[in-house]
């Protein structure tokens, strides 16, 4: 075993059943102290399985502190992304989420903002300062294992719109009937 690449691979696959990564209830947020991985030192556009020490580190500050996840900054101190979600905000009627650069750039993610292109939600891809949380309407973490997971609060801030008022419940509700190929069926929605 050597620090370089190799001409030589091995795979292993395995598959198991998983439920939604973060539940179906509202998760409480907390900043972490950790960052998301700065772009020069490794690809952050790629899951690669060294990232997810940070992510790891990250989630247990969290809950060793109270809260059920964390939401990381870049290094210049916007709003990245949760250690295995991408983050969305709702705020004065648009959908805010990080631009690329210093993110995942998702499938849900991807998916997400089709939705609300597709309801003519106005959706922005900016940096985002952490203070921009205050007076926000609702926030979601999205992915493929977190599939679309809202925010009660971060750190300080709860978010006290009505659930079903907002951009991200719609999107929400209409991500769960489309993958589930159920585009018209009920489901019980978050509590």
């Amino acid at each position: 075993m050597t620090l370089t690449l190799t001409d030589e691979v091995h795979v292993l696959i395995t598959a198991w059943s998983w439920g939604r990564y973060l539940g179906d209830k509202f998760v409480r947020v907390m900043i972490s102290s950790y960052q998301r991985p700065n772009p020069h030192s490794v690809p952050v556009d790629a899951k690669v399985t060294g990232q997810y020490t940070n992510s790891i580190l990250a989630t247990t500050e969290a809950k060793s502190k109270g809260f059920d996840e964390a939401l990381l900054l870049d290094s210049e101190g916007y709003i990245a992304e949760g250690p295995g979600a991408n983050f969305f905000l709702e705020k004065n009627g648009e959908l805010l989420t990080p631009s690329l650069g210093n993110i995942l750039p998702g499938i849900t993610r991807a998916t997400i903002i089709e939705y609300a292109r597709e309801f003519g939600f106005p959706v922005i891809e900016r940096k985002i300062l952490p203070d921009e949380i205050n007076g926000a309407d609702a926030a979601f973490f999205t992915g493929t294992a977190a599939e679309v997971a809202g925010i009660k609060s971060i750190g300080g801030y709860e978010f006290t719109a009505p659930w079903e008022d907002t951009m991200a419940h719609t999107l929400f509700h209409t991500y769960r009937n489309r993958v589930t190929q159920n585009e018209y069926g009920d489901f019980s929605l978050m509590v």
